[in-house]
This record gives structure tokens, C-alpha cells and sequence, in this order.
């Protein structure tokens, strides 16, 4: 038997990223092992070459700007010459028109009545008047942006996304949405201007020549035999430290959906209890040939009479391109029409349901005591951009190469 200091399940951007940070830790290629279940790596920033250009097909993935570590890392692997950087273009279709993405901030992009009625509404928000915050999902989204924003694009949005009803959710992640402030709502409208901070990807790095799967692909590669492609779990004796009777490990650092260890061990009833209340977006990818005039990046869609939620037009950030492709939860996906080619991701985003941060807690526990250790949006089961995957998983394997347990 094989025996191996760190064995990473799961090559997508958070385990690819551990692996390779262990060795600029000073830990031996021959002293860890990744293994992935499918022949390529990338988990869900996967890219293929579809009509002549590159489709990432588990959606939309661009390399934010904003951590200076996370750049220098990947530039080991794709140096910054490969990269294009992009100012953010991205637009919310509401009300019949197109307006740039925040909606709070850009409302003076609509004609003055509808400017009037969202200004209303944000003026009426509880977040403004001093209301007492609310517990249900649907009521906070209506107590921060008031009942017309609510009612036109944030609850409907969810709901696409998320194909649930939105009380299924918490309150618990909604800090990251941006304050609304009537007074700055309304200088916009009035100077004709976006007010706030940027969102995320306001700046966006993506590969000149390649689809942003390219990157991980090539992190694979420098981990020479050190990556296993192909590879299927079939049992983890979670006491022994054994996979599949054929690899020992001291560390085992998991960075798959915690569904799949129903069929790997026997777990505890109360971890298979946490682990069932554990709730995932699918999501379908469906490429269309036809070129928009459009000179967005990525467009969003709350209109819930049409099935997919976010379109991407590729040809605004790759290359020599044409078409672009759409993002729908999987349980609206309509039968194939216009395009026939369409990727479908069953792990593509974990749900923010009220007793997941509670049950996330039971399974990291127990699992920190059998030295598993839960790594990017599956295995800590959060929503998390590449970048932010990226630096959990050099932190982590900082942490675990001097001592010091997360």
C-alpha cells in the first residue's frame, strides 16, 4: 500500500491549487497524491472547443483582480502576457430594457417614470425607514431594496437560480449584497452616474488564446504523477485512513460534494442527517451559434417566462469568437432548440438554505477528527469565485505544512 502524507480529492481550481501550494511548501510531489474522478481537470472552469472557440462549461468563470497573491500564483502557471484585462460590461434586462449591472446603482439608465417608482420604493425600504430586520428571505430582499426592486428583479432572480422558493433560504449570506442608500440612489439619478463600489469582476482577467479552463489545465500537468485522472473512489475507511485498500493517507483533504461520502463510508446517522439537508443548484450550459449585437460580457434575466437566468457573450471577451452561451438551473431546462450542444453540471452551485450553515458545522466537525479537512465550494459547501477558492487553498495548505490546524 501506498503511503501518503496528503491525499486531495478532487481536482478543481481549490485542489489543484493545494497540491501545487504544497510544493512551494516544501512538500515532496512524492508525498501527496490528487485524484479526480473525470480525464480532464478544471471541475467546474473546465473549458472545450466548441464551433471553433473555447465554451467554459460549467458557466460563466473569470479571474478577479483584486488578490495580488492569487495573480502571482496563477502567473506561474499562465504568465500575465496570456491574460486579457477586461472592464466589467454587464447588464440586467428588466422592464424592457437593457441597464448596466448593479441595478441600484445605475437606475438613471431608465426613463424618468420608472426612476420615480424604483426611488419610491428604495425611499420606502425598511432598511431606510428603521424597520426591524426580518428572518424570511423574501421579506429582508424587500425590507433592503423595497417592493418594486424586489418584485421586478431580486425575488424572481432567485427563484430562476435557485428553482426553490425563496423562504427555503437564509439571511445568513446576504452581507454580501451592497447597501442601498436613498440619498446616493437618488444623486445618481439625479448626475446621471453609477454611484458605489464595483462588484465583483468590476475588473476581469481572462486568457487571450484560450478558454479559462486552460490555466487549471496546466496546473494539472506540472503535477506530473502526482495527479491521477480517471480515478473512482470506491470506499474510504475514514478510520484507517485507507482509499480504495490501495492509498494510505495522513491528511485527507476534500474538496468534492460531501454527498458522494454516503456512498465511500459508513458515517455516522447524524452526518448523514447534516449531509441530506445539504441542498445544490444543477446547472445546464447550452451554447447558441448566433452572434449578438450586444457589447456586454455577461447579461442577467429575472424575466421568469424565460428559462435560463444569465447569458454569456463570448464573443465580447474571446477572441475571434462568435455565439454565446446561457446558464439554466437544470430543473428548467427546456428541450434543445436552437443549439443541440449543451453541458449539464450537477454540482454547480451549493444553496444557502436555512440549516446549512448549522449542518456544514456537524460535518467539518467530525471530520477534523477523523484529519479530513473540507476545501472549496464543495468541500466547505460555500459560493465562491476561483480566485477566493484559490486563496482558501493556499492558506490551508500554509497552515497544514507548519502545524497548524484550520
Amino acid at each position: 500500500m501506498k503511503n501518503f502524507k496528503f491525499i486531495i480529492l478532487g481536482g478543481g481550481p481549490s485542489g489543484l491549487s493545494f497540491a501545487n501550494a504544497l510544493i512551494n511548501n516544501g512538500i515532496s510531489p512524492s508525498d501527496f497524491l490528487l485524484l479526480e474522478k473525470n480525464s480532464n481537470v478544471g471541475g467546474l472552469c473546465r473549458s472545450e472547443m466548441i464551433d471553433g472557440s473555447p465554451l467554459d462549461i460549467g458557466g460563466g468563470h473569470f479571474l478577479d483582480v483584486r488578490r495580488q497573491n492569487v495573480l502571482d500564483f496563477l502567473f506561474r502557471f499562465m504568465p500575465a502576457e496570456e491574460w486579457l484585462l477586461h472592464e466589467r460590461i454587464s447588464k440586467i434586462r428588466i422592464r424592457g430594457v437593457e441597464i448596466d449591472h448593479p441595478l441600484e446603482a445605475n437606475l438613471w439608465q431608465f426613463p424618468t417614470e420608472t426612476q420615480i417608482d424604483y426611488l419610491e420604493s428604495i425611499a420606502q425600504a425598511g432598511c431606510v425607514s428603521g424597520d426591524q430586520e426580518p428572518r424570511s428571505f423574501a421579506k429582508w430582499i424587500t425590507w433592503k431594496f423595497g417592493e418594486r426592486i424586489s418584485k421586478d428583479y431580486m425575488l424572481p432572480y432567485n427563484r430562476k437560480i435557485w428553482s426553490m422558493d425563496p423562504d427555503f433560504l437564509g439571511t445568513y449570506w446576504l452581507y454580501k449584497l451592497p447597501n442601498v442608500s436613498f440619498r446616493e440612489t437618488l444623486l445618481s439619478c439625479l448626475e446621471a452616474k453609477p454611484t458605489g463600489s464595483l462588484p465583483a469582476h468590476g475588473k476581469f482577467l481572462y486568457p487571450k488564446e484560450f478558454g479559462y479552463g486552460e490555466v487549471w489545465r496546466r496546473m494539472g500537468k506540472f503535477l506530473g504523477d502526482s495527479l491521477i485522472t480517471n480515478y473512482s473512489i470506491k470506499s474510504i475507511d475514514i478510520n484507517n485512513h485507507v482509499i480504495n485498500d490501495e492509498f494510505h493517507y495522513e491528511n485527507l483533504i476534500t474538496s468534492i460534494p460531501w454527498i458522494y461520502w454516503k456512498k465511500y463510508c459508513i458515517l455516522p446517522t447524524e452526518i448523514v442527517d447534516a449531509i441530506n439537508l445539504l441542498k445544490n443548484a444543477s446547472i445546464d450550459i447550452d451554447y447558441i451559434p448566433e452572434t449578438l449585437d450586444n457589447d456586454s460580457h455577461w447579461i442577467y434575466e429575472p424575466n421568469e417566462s424565460i428559462t435560463y437566468h444569465r447569458i454569456l457573450l463570448r464573443a465580447n471577451f474571446i477572441s475571434g469568437s462568435r455565439g454565446y452561451w446561457t446558464e439554466t438551473n437544470a430543473k428548467r431546462s427546456s428541450i434543445l432548440g436552437k443549439s443541440d450542444i449543451r453541458f449539464h453540471n450537477e454540482f454547480a452551485y451549493p444553496i444557502n438554505t436555512i440549516e446549512k450553515p448549522e449542518a456544514v458545522r456537524k460535518i467539518l466537525a467530525w471530520a477534523k477528527n477523523h484529519s479530513v479537512v473540507g476545501l472549496g465550494r464543495w468541500g466547505t459547501w460555500e459560493h465562491m469565485n476561483s480566485d477566493v477558492a484559490v486563496d482558501q487553498a493556499l492558506r490551508l495548505a500554509h497552515d497544514l505544512c507548519h502545524g497548524a490546524l484550520p
